[in-house]
């Protein structure tokens, strides 16, 4: 299967190979990096090549890596039934730089970058209806994000007394407690009722 796979990238590459940044086989997967303005051109491509006949986005998801000088990585997972074979295909954004959308390349792209914009705050530019999907109306920042707070900034019920929802900032109920994660059975030297047995054992 991994030769396969290796034929199936080295062709992608040639065929492709002013867009393709990079193709490697990882797990039994073939993960295809290409240039962000070129997603609609690559994916229109797999879609309707004979060798290719990825018919199917069966997702699309962000990844977040502060360290890099584009952090984003917005991932496509497709699924060619004809060749019985998946591919992952990569382009990288900094969050400034709006990745083109895909949703006149394949309908439930429409759905999935919602969910990215709203996790990662990934723009895509051209989409019918860029907005929220998951997260309430109001709500800041994009909690995905490996720079977004656990607590969040707000918390939001409802209020018995107002009789409606109200948004308030988070309030830790205690002080935050550091632990040190040693078990409180370490270091104890007097024995507990009936290990004197068990050291009378190891003893003779």
């Amino acid at each position: 299967m991994d030769q396969a796979l290796q034929d199936y990238g080295e062709y992608l590459a040639m065929t492709l190979s002013q867009v393709i940044v990079e193709t490697t086989v990882d797990r039994d997967e073939l993960i295809v990096t290409v240039d962000r303005d070129s997603i609609v051109k690559v994916l229109t491509f797999l879609r309707d090549d004979v060798n290719s006949q990825f018919k199917q986005l069966m997702d699309v998801c962000g990844a977040d890596y502060p360290d890099r000088e584009e952090r984003f990585e917005v991932v496509y997972n497709l699924l060619s039934l004809t060749h019985n074979r998946r591919i992952r295909v990569k382009v990288r954004t900094d969050g400034r730089r709006p990745v083109p959308t895909v949703t006149g390349v394949f309908n439930s792209a429409g759905w999935f970058e919602r969910e990215t914009w709203d996790m990662y705050g990934v723009p895509f530019s051209d989409h019918p209806d860029l907005r929220r999907l998951l997260s309430d109306y109001g709500f800041q920042g994009h909690p995905l994000r490996k720079d977004f707070p656990l607590t969040g900034y707000v918390e939001v019920r409802y209020d018995d007394l107002q009789k409606r929802v109200v948004y308030e900032p988070v309030r830790l109920t205690q002080e935050f407690r550091d632990f040190d994660f040693l078990s409180p059975w370490e270091g104890m030297e007097e024995l507990l009722p009936g290990d004197e047995k068990a050291a009378g054992k190891e003893g003779g």
